[in-house]
């Protein structure tokens, strides 16, 4: 889809979009989400563009994984959750694949 095709996550991999940025190699980027459900919410998100389906079925997943887990530690020490959105009734509000990282109070 790309930075042109209207997706705001690959206008943020593209500098295009202001974020809280916690960590960037050259395929995964880890960012504070602008929605504050919870006081830790980051999202893992691979840079190259890709549905959720298509992120859950390919080999970077498992890069994705690893980066949710680890900033998980870091950020919530207390414990976090791992969610994946697949679709709008399941709350899926962007079309580029992600995780995301909550936590910072107990979780009922």
């Amino acid at each position: 889809m790309g930075a042109g095709g209207g997706c705001e996550f690959c206008r943020i991999v593209a500098n295009q979009s202001h974020v809280r940025m916690v960590y960037q190699d050259d395929d995964v980027i880890v960012i504070h989400n602008r929605l504050q459900w919870v006081p830790v919410m980051l999202l893992v998100i691979p840079k190259k563009h890709l549905s959720q389906e298509e992120m859950w079925q390919s080999p970077i997943i498992v890069r994705l994984a690893e980066m949710a887990v680890q900033v998980g530690r870091e950020h919530c020490p207390g414990g976090f959750r791992l969610l994946s959105n697949f679709g709008h009734q399941a709350m899926q509000s962007q079309p580029h694949g992600h995780i995301h990282v909550l936590g910072g109070t107990q979780m009922g």
